[in-house]
């Protein structure tokens, strides 16, 4: 693997070194033919920042930012990090009320949208969202595609990145610059606090583990201003990597953008994959991706036969999984080269850095193979919620991050994820993991894609029931196809779903992951 660049104080740093380092490799590619180098990038970042720097931005000014995965996109992050500012990536799914709570938390002062975007009348949704702060409202910068320019000659000196340089597996101390949102499975997203350094340190993890190197293309298919795009980036300054962009996921439309890319890295979970997949089934005799070298996965649970077929029909390693949260990216990773069947069934080991803890739901802390909270330490940790009140619940005792995750650690280091604290069905007493179930769904013939939810019952407490997207709409499984198939699976009856409902697709958000609460919603009264 080529060197990857390591010291470095500071994103906007970051940014310089690799310019000066491969001016003219090229940095983005979007599917309009626009093309960067990261030289260009720099000098592009630079007349911008100068630009925003007329409209009051400066170090410490907090900027909400609502834009697709745009070339100009990764422009105005360089910008913000020239300057200094809070920066706010928000997904584009989100409207009026999470704009006007989220740019209320942060204190915007500058909220820059799309026009009509997938028609979505942004500027309009903006205003309505900040209607009610009167004079405290931020301003609003309609950007689509273009953003503000100015002579970098009137800049003053970039505002000192951190403390210390980069290192890798090491906190290092630097001012908060960024404010994730987590990506709304619950009620109220919950704004976490990070620096360029707790990003850069689960980018380094990913790039690491990814052996990424300059001639690699990655496929960026999901929203940039998850906190996983913002990664990508960081991870592609550091080797040098080339990323294709595509603003909105659309597979018939997306995908041969990113096979006329030849990319190298194809991400980024389960739906994309079995996107890939089925455009895989639809042209026999080729390979999609002739140069793909490993199908990244998280976000999102995956089940175990998933790598088997990407890695038989798509090549490469197969699916090459990581496991993180907004709160702390890039917790876990695995490598291309692990074992078929540590790729099939877990998310890979610790990045550098990173202590994992499994802790029962008794609090008494559970060895290797023991099922457990997953409760981490590491380098890419938060530095704490913007609402303050949220952090005594998310950390224990002992300064552990609580993830909420169910997960084993086997001897090896090999981490699985087996669900959510809060996803566990107790049917008279007897705990059902939703995940267990879904894995084995996902082996049947007539299913596509499946959830397995909770829902109230007043004789069980709760029953479980599956939530099942068919293969062939004409032919959809039944319930007494399921219970014959989880049977011959080993599944013990009490686990079994005792109800079914077909839908043509999954809720899930950008990242992948199943909104299992609009399911329950849906479904609670049936």
């Amino acid at each position: 693997m080529t060197a990857l660049l390591t010291d470095w104080h500071g994103l906007w740093d970051l940014i310089e070194q690799r310019a000066a380092a491969t001016p003219d490799a090229p940095m983005a590619r979007d599917e309009h033919g626009r093309r960067l180098s990261f030289a260009a990038y720099r000098d592009a970042a630079e007349r911008v920042a100068a630009g925003l720097a007329t409209r009051g931005v400066g170090e410490g000014t907090p900027v909400s930012w609502q834009l697709p995965t745009w070339i100009s996109s990764t422009v105005l992050v360089g910008a913000l990090a020239r300057l200094g500012a809070v920066q706010n990536p928000m997904l584009p799914i989100y409207r009026e009320r999470e704009v006007g709570f989220i740019t209320r938390q942060t204190g915007a002062r500058l909220l820059i949208v799309p026009g009509v975007w997938r028609g979505v009348d942004y500027p309009a949704m903006a205003a309505a969202a900040v209607a009610d702060r009167g004079a405290d409202a931020p301003e609003i910068l309609v950007a689509d595609h273009d953003l503000p320019e100015d002579d970098p000659a009137t800049l003053a000196p970039p505002p000192p990145g951190a403390s210390g340089p980069f290192r890798a597996g090491v906190r290092v101390e630097a001012p908060w610059r960024w404010v994730f949102y987590t990506s709304g499975t619950t009620a109220d997203p919950k704004g976490a606090k990070h620096t360029d350094m707790t990003v850069g340190a689960s980018a380094y993890g990913m790039a690491v583990a990814l052996e990424l190197r300059p001639d690699d293309r990655n496929a960026l298919v999901f929203p940039f201003t998850h906190i996983g795009g913002i990664g990508w980036l960081f991870a592609g300054l550091m080797a040098g990597l080339e990323q294709v962009l595509v603003e909105a996921f659309v597979p018939d439309t997306a995908i041969p953008v990113l096979a006329r890319a030849d990319v190298t890295i194809a991400g980024a979970g389960t739906f994309f994959h079995l996107a890939y997949l089925e455009a895989q089934r639809a042209r026999p005799g080729g390979r999609l991706f002739p140069s793909a070298r490993a199908f990244v996965g998280g976000g999102a649970a995956k089940p175990p036969q998933l790598h088997e077929q990407v890695k038989a029909e798509l090549g490469g390693a197969g699916v090459v999984s990581g496991y993180g949260l907004t709160e702390c990216p890039i917790v876990t990773m695995a490598t291309p080269s692990d074992p078929d069947d540590k790729l099939a069934r877990t998310e890979g080991r610790a990045t550098p850095g990173v202590a994992i803890r499994v802790v029962g739901l008794d609090g008494r802390e559970r060895g290797p193979g023991e099922e457990g909270e997953l409760r981490v330490r590491g380098p890419q940790c938060f530095l704490g919620y913007l609402d303050a009140a949220l952090d005594a619940e998310a950390f224990d005792a002992e300064g552990w991050f609580r993830t909420g995750d169910l997960g084993v650690v086997d001897a090896e280091g090999y981490v699985a994820i087996t669900g959510r604290v809060k996803d566990i069905i107790i049917r008279k007493g007897e705990n059902i993991s939703a995940k267990e179930v879904e894995d084995l769904l996902f082996g049947h013939p007539k299913i596509a894609d499946a959830a397995v939810i909770g829902l109230p019952d007043p004789a069980s407490g709760e029953r479980a029931c599956a939530v099942v997207v068919p293969t062939d709409p004409s032919d959809p499984p039944t319930l007494p196809e399921l219970f014959g198939h989880l049977r011959e699976q080993g599944l013990m009856v009490q686990k079994i779903p005792e109800q079914l409902e077909l839908v043509d697709a999954l809720p899930r958000n950008p990242a992948g992951k199943v909104l299992k609460h609009e399911l329950r919603a849906r479904y609670a009264g049936t």
